[in-house]
């Protein structure tokens, strides 16, 4: 019987009061436009990806996430309204920012030097940090309504993320696996 693998992704995740505000919207995409993919996971933003890895190696990959977290700084985020990646996907828009940017890039190279883990999608496309609130299942229809009520919705909110989560799919939904908080100095 072959080693079983587990699906991850790496994401910045808010305090928990911006996460209840997210979910609020995520919940009127569910009640509203029939949208309940995003519920699926907690709010956040997406560093790297969804991967495939070894269940028997997540201590070498915790172990090498934990090198790479205590190594960089906390870092503010700010959030402005929302975006969207026609047809199916809205979010909230996360400021593409110097350090945010850089600390993408860094965790990119990073997973690839030290796990042979290489983001295809990171080498063909820029780096769009957002927090999703309704996709996938979001029809074409629902999509121009829900775009038509938040794409002039103000929202402003800031925190300051200080650390890295782990997210791995349990079958049905993204749970937090593990964290790693960043250690680096500003």
């Amino acid at each position: 019987m072959g080693v079983a693998n587990g699906r991850f992704f790496i994401a910045l995740l808010p305090s928990q009061a911006i996460q209840d505000d997210a979910n609020t919207v995520k919940q009127v995409f569910a009640d509203r436009y029939d949208s309940r993919a995003a519920l699926k996971s907690p709010p956040h933003i997406t560093l790297q990806p969804p991967f495939e890895w070894s269940l028997d190696a997540l201590p070498a990959l915790n172990e090498s996430l934990s090198e790479f977290a205590t190594q960089s700084a906390p870092l503010p985020i700010a959030l402005s309204g929302f975006g969207a990646f026609p047809p199916r996907v809205i979010s909230i828009n996360v400021i593409k920012t110097p350090d945010l940017l850089a600390l993408q890039a860094a965790l990119i190279a990073h997973m690839e030097r030290a796990l042979g883990i290489v983001n295809a999608e990171a080498k063909t496309r820029s780096f769009a940090p957002h927090m999703t609130v309704g996709f996938r299942d979001l029809t074409k229809e629902n999509f121009n309504l829900a775009w038509a009520e938040f794409q002039h919705r103000p929202l402003q909110l800031e925190f300051t993320a200080t650390h890295l989560t782990l997210l791995q799919n349990d079958g049905q939904r993204w749970t937090v696996s593990s964290e790693f908080p960043f250690l680096g100095m500003q």
